[in-house]
C-alpha cells in the first residue's frame, strides 16, 4: 500500500504531498482551494496517482491556476478522452482570499506553493501556501536542526 494515500488527518485523506516545499520557503500562510477537475483525473487521483513536486501556483488574470502538477492517467479509464498529464488546472477560491493572495504575490514578493493534495468530504481540495523563499543558509539551518533533532531522539533511546 502507498503511504501517503493511507495517512489520514481530520477525516481527510491524503493523495500527495510537496515535502519540498517546507524546505524552500518559509510558510506564512495556508490556503484550502478546490480544483476543476476531469472525470479521469479523480479516478487517477483516488488512486493516488499524483504528485506535487515539480508545481507550483500562479495568479493570472484574477484566477489562480495549478500548473505542472502531474497527474498519471490510469489505462482503464482515460480511452476516450486525451489525457493530458500535467495540464493547467484552475483552483478554486472565493473573492477575498484572491485579493488578499493578489495583493501579497504582487506586493510584497511572496509566491504561491502547492503543499498537499488530499479528499475532503468527497471532493479534492488543495492546500496552497503564500511563501517566501529561503536563502541558502536559512536551508543550511534547517537541516541542521532536523539532524539535531534526529540526534537527540536517538540519544533518548539510549
Amino acid at each position: 500500500m502507498n503511504k501517503t494515500k493511507d495517512k489520514q488527518k481530520d477525516g481527510q485523506r491524503l493523495i500527495a504531498e510537496n515535502r519540498k516545499a517546507r524546505f524552500e520557503y518559509f510558510i506564512e500562510d495556508r490556503y484550502e482551494a478546490g480544483m476543476v477537475l476531469q472525470g479521469w483525473e479523480v479516478k487517477s487521483m483516488r488512486a493516488g496517482k499524483a504528485q506535487l513536486t515539480e508545481s507550483y501556483a500562479f495568479l493570472k488574470n484574477g484566477e489562480a491556476f495549478l500548473y505542472g502538477a502531474h497527474v498519471a492517467p490510469l489505462q482503464t479509464v482515460s480511452t476516450h478522452v486525451v489525457a493530458v498529464p500535467t495540464r493547467t488546472r484552475k483552483l478554486l477560491l472565493n473573492r477575498a482570499e484572491l485579493q488578499h493572495l493578489i495583493g501579497a504575490v504582487e506586493r510584497e514578493g511572496y509566491t504561491l506553493v502547492p503543499l498537499e493534495l488530499y479528499w475532503k468530504d468527497g471532493r479534492v481540495k488543495l492546500r496552497i501556501g503564500l511563501a517566501k523563499g529561503k536563502k541558502q543558509h536559512d536551508k543550511r539551518a534547517t537541516e541542521k536542526d532536523r539532524d539535531w533533532q534526529r540526534d537527540k531522539a536517538r540519544l533518548l533511546r539510549h
